[in-house]
């Protein structure tokens, strides 16, 4: 039988906003609970005399947090009176501090390590601060157990240095200059599969990382790094993260080592010439106050790969000049390159630089679109950088003109049997359904003709995932939430129609194939043109 998962929640900064965060925990619990823990990185207390007094109310019981809370020690030394015994305790009902480093195991098996305060090259080290010393003592009381895989999770204040590094970026950090290198030792030591952090004030969740060499070393599980905003923050970023785990110990491996889709390479490890650059030069850029350069996996795409170079007559060397990449051609009439004869140009409503808008031929709805490459492109990985800018200008005028009618859009792609990108973009009621309801009829509907659709990731992109010439299926949300089936056999044609037009949604499930919803050219005229002047005004190709 298989283990029940864990419901737990995480938080970031609470600097003495507790009244903020349990009442929103209460809220959460109500809708959507039972939870059974929260986790909270970052400084817990505040330094103001308001957030004393309240924290008094605590304290003494007359107020008591709504679930287990589980808290990290101080990040400064106006709040380290807060923390008497250093070993962890109990500082109010249901609000325990696990203690300055360790390893916290719950009844279910469930292990937690942690590290409280900053980072210090200092020692001895001020009260709200570790150093190495703690760290490596730490990691060898862990890692010396010939079992030991890793821990289910991973708590610091500090953003653990380098996280970056082969992942997406988080929008508001200055990632070189923040981060705790001793904390990033040991995240890549103890290999958890949730880290939490806080401190720099924003919601930042990074693509999965592996903990192993591909064809080098067994599959192991993978890492998610999660950093969290403060509590009741004024830019409403996410400051609360809910999850659901199931202990690594009751875990089939199998299960355990799954590889996601958007899964990127180890940002702790670094290059082979990396590793073996002497501490001699290391020093030397320190000593020059020179940032190191960041390392990528990537090739430099200004220089010639694989290419012999030529000498230039003077002893010297030069690369072949390559040319630009023409976009490519369609093998045969395609109906839908805009220099194609074959295109209804009728049903074209914007022309951009390098796409196009055009009603959809037999359409859900009379509002149904398309967002087409002017160029022949198969999908939406192969599209070069500037067609992808234009698609998502495209993307966001469509959003406002249908937010000003009172809908919400859903794109969808189908990169089998066709040879030319079309992005379908319907519109939805929003008093129909939530973009939640959306995402959930999608993937029920998947499930029931045992599709596999999996959520992509938030700040996560398609391009991460697949790779040109894969088949496959996409949705997103216009909330920016998108789901994804890679296609290996065979998959249903009218399967993003069929759902959209279902009773759930749409309710007009007669409209589902697009053969049955043909119209007369003359009624596609009039819809073309009434749909092009209602959406002059949103239409960024039109502005100067």
């Amino acid at each position: 039988m298989a283990a029940k998962p864990l419901r737990l929640l995480a938080c970031g900064d609470v600097y003495g906003r507790f009244d903020a965060l349990f009442n929103r925990v209460q809220a959460i619990q109500k809708k959507s609970g039972p939870f059974d823990m929260l986790l909270c990185v970052g400084s817990f207390f505040g330094t103001s005399p308001d957030s004393h007094t309240l924290w008094e109310e605590y304290k003494h019981g007359t107020k008591k947090a709504p679930i287990q809370t589980y808290v990290l020690g101080s990040n400064n030394q106006d709040t380290v009176k807060h923390f008497e015994d250093v070993d962890g305790c109990e500082l109010a009902a249901n609000i325990t501090y696990l203690g300055r480093k360790g390893l916290f195991t719950g009844a279910s098996g469930l292990q937690i390590a942690y590290v409280s305060g900053m980072e210090s090259a200092s020692d001895p080290a001020p009260a709200y601060c570790f150093t190495a010393k703690d760290i490596m003592s730490l990691k060898t009381s862990l890692t010396s157990n010939a079992k030991f895989k890793g821990v289910d999770i991973l708590l610091t204040s500090p953003w653990p240095k380098d996280v970056c590094n082969y992942g997406n970026a988080p929008a508001d950090v200055e990632t070189r200059k923040c981060g705790s290198a001793f904390v990033a030792n040991l995240a890549s030591s103890l290999k958890p599969r949730y880290h939490f952090s806080a401190l720099q004030g924003e919601s930042y969740e990074r693509l999965p990382y592996r903990n192993h060499l591909v064809l080098q070393e067994n599959a192991q599980h993978v890492s998610r790094f999660v950093a969290l905003a403060s509590v009741g923050n004024a830019d409403k970023k996410k400051y609360i993260y809910a999850f659901s785990i199931v202990p690594m110990g009751a875990m089939d491996h199998a299960e355990l080592v799954k590889q996601p889709l958007d899964v990127s390479e180890n940002p702790y490890r670094k290059p082979v010439k990396e590793a073996q650059r002497s501490d001699a030069a290391r020093n030397a850029a320190r000593a020059g106050d020179e940032e190191e350069p960041v390392q990528q996996f990537f090739f430099d795409l200004n220089k010639q790969q694989g290419k012999k170079r030529q000498t230039d007559g003077r002893g010297g060397q030069h690369s072949q000049v390559k040319q630009p990449r023409k976009p490519p051609q369609p093998p045969g009439p395609c109906w839908f390159c805009l220099a194609s004869p074959e295109v209804e140009k009728h049903l074209v409503v914007s022309i951009g630089s390098h796409c196009y808008v055009a009603l959809a031929k037999g359409g859900l709805t009379s509002d149904h679109v398309l967002i087409l490459p002017i160029g022949h492109y198969q999908s939406i990985v192969d599209l070069s950088s500037e067609v992808v800018e234009e698609v998502e200008q495209y993307k966001a005028s469509l959003k406002k003109f249908f937010k000003g009618k009172g809908k919400r859009y859903v794109m969808f792609e189908r990169n089998y049997k066709s040879q030319h990108l079309q992005l379908q973009v319907v519109p939805v009621p929003v008093n129909s359904c939530t973009t939640e309801d959306l995402k959930e009829l999608f993937i029920v509907q998947a499930q029931e003709q045992n599709i596999e659709l999996l959520e992509i990731p938030e700040h996560s992109n398609i391009t991460q995932i697949v790779q040109p010439g894969t088949p496959y299926f996409y949705v997103e949300l216009d909330s920016g939430e998108k789901l994804f089936h890679r296609i290996k056999k065979s998959f249903p044609l009218q399967f993003g129609r069929e759902v959209l037009a279902s009773e759930a949604i749409l309710n007009i499930p007669t409209r589902a194939d697009w053969r049955a919803c043909k119209s007369g050219r003359e009624e596609e005229e009039d819809n073309a043109r009434a749909f092009r002047e209602d959406f002059e005004p949103f239409d960024f190709s039109l502005q100067d």
